[in-house]
């Protein structure tokens, strides 16, 4: 069997285990092997074939696992507004009581309302930052 054989097929034994497994660095892994198996396919010896793939494998898991560090943390759902669309949006609060809840009005129902840690119980305006359950979590404008 010719050596670039043996390389595609690690490559699609890769890619197929990558597949199962939702792992993207198999994927990058799977490149690599299949630049090994470019080699071969042009000629290469043994050696440059190894050090081809193990480059090209190392380079481009890498890359992408910089690239992922990179990106900023994903918002818990609570405070994600792609989640709640109330976020951001005022809610005005007439009286709080002395655990620091309160109940509001809000498009149309009573909501129970929680004020934001480290927040002044104040009545008035307040924006939406969070949702805890059904509770909306609030701060002063």
């Amino acid at each position: 069997m010719e050596p670039s054989t043996l390389w595609w097929i690690a490559a699609g034994a890769l890619l197929a285990a990558e597949l199962i497994t939702g792992t993207f660095y198999l994927l990058m892994i799977s490149t690599g092997f299949a630049a090994g198996g470019l080699a071969a396919v042009l000629g290469a010896s043994l050696v440059p074939q190894l050090l081809v793939g193990a480059v090209i494998s190392i380079a481009a898991t890498g890359y992408w696992h910089l690239r992922r560090a990179r990106q900023p943390a994903r918002a818990e759902a609570q405070s994600n507004r792609d989640v709640h669309l109330d976020l951001g949006e005022t809610v005005h609060i007439d009286h709080w009581a002395e655990d620091g809840t309160a109940n509001a009005r809000y498009r149309g129902a009573q909501w129970q309302v929680q004020l934001a840690p480290h927040q002044p119980a104040v009545p008035g305006a307040h924006h939406i930052v969070a949702m805890d359950g059904n509770r909306l979590v609030v701060k002063p404008v």
